[in-house]
């Protein structure tokens, strides 16, 4: 066995918008079974689901429908951030932008919804949809009232998704930011070295071969790498310019260099606009929408 190469496909080689040291827990934790661990295969289990023929809205309505409680609808962004619903799993402590955006489109076309609430505790996840996701919630947020609530972190591809809020709320020990990306790259070479084992390489296209886990990377492609993550960088920071307007401009982002900031420091950075406790702003929003 090769271990899991669909999760792998995910993970190495591509930029993730997360949190640098949930980056590194997920690769200690569970890089041994998805980077080339012998694993026991498992039958059956969830199939990679298309986007476009199988929307989730139309075939799961009760799993994508928000949580509405006196005319706010509340919808959630936990755990990791992936790109599909049905790629991982429900119950994997992962949100997909597939299963958020599905959300957003039941909330907006729903007339008994007057106002909407992110709750938000993610440390970030896949840059691929995290775009896409946060342009539909913006629309959300032009169409209907919006806050984002930080149950506890909001950082990376969350972050991202929260500055599309009219607000952020932030707890006291809460945290905001890391408006970066990051990519991993595993090397095998030495390890298939001592084991005596020699991989030949053959490729068509001078780049086919770029980022693959028998050699050790090159500086030519670290360097190439690199410039297309400060894009996405840069691309992360102006959607938070754009979003945020004077209270977080796109400089003032990309000053930030992926800093996170908790509670009162979030607030002064202008990542959030107030602290306060989750349950407490979210039955102040309920009051204010329902007052109006």
């Amino acid at each position: 066995m090769t271990g899991l190469p669909h999760i792998a496909a995910r993970w190495v080689g591509v930029p993730i918008a997360m949190h640098p040291s949930k980056a590194d827990i997920m690769a200690r934790a569970f890089g041994p079974r998805v980077f080339g661990a012998p694993v026991r295969q498992v039958s059956g289990g969830e199939p990679h689901a298309a986007l476009l023929i199988d929307p989730m809205q139309d075939a799961e309505p009760d799993y994508a429908r928000p949580f509405v409680t006196n005319s706010v609808a509340i919808i959630g962004i936990e755990g990791v951030l992936c790109a599909k619903g049905k790629w991982v799993g429900k119950n994997s402590g992962e949100t997909s932008y597939e299963g958020i955006m599905a959300q957003v489109a039941m909330a907006m076309q729903d007339p008994m919804v007057k106002g909407v609430v992110l709750e938000v505790d993610s440390p970030g996840g896949e840059v691929s949809g995290m775009f896409a996701c946060a342009r539909a919630i913006q629309q959300l947020a032009a169409a209907k009232p919006m806050i984002a609530i930080l149950s506890d972190m909001a950082c990376s591809a969350a972050y991202a998704l929260a500055s599309t809020a009219g607000a952020i709320i932030i707890p006291d020990t809460g945290s905001a930011g890391s408006i970066g990306v990051i990519a991993l790259h595993a090397s095998y070479a030495g390890m298939l070295e001592s084991e005596g084992v020699e991989v030949t390489i053959l490729k068509a296209g001078a780049r086919k071969a770029d980022m693959n886990p028998y050699e050790k990377l090159p500086d030519d492609v670290r360097d190439r790498y690199l410039l297309e993550l400060e894009g996405l960088r840069v691309k992360f920071a102006d959607m938070v310019g754009l979003h945020r307007g004077d209270r977080l401009t796109k400089e003032a982002a990309l000053a930030t260099e992926a800093e996170t900031f908790s509670g009162e420091a979030a607030v002064a950075a202008g990542l959030a606009d107030a602290v306060a406790d989750p349950h407490e702003a979210l039955a102040a929003f309920i009051e204010e929408i329902n007052r109006a």
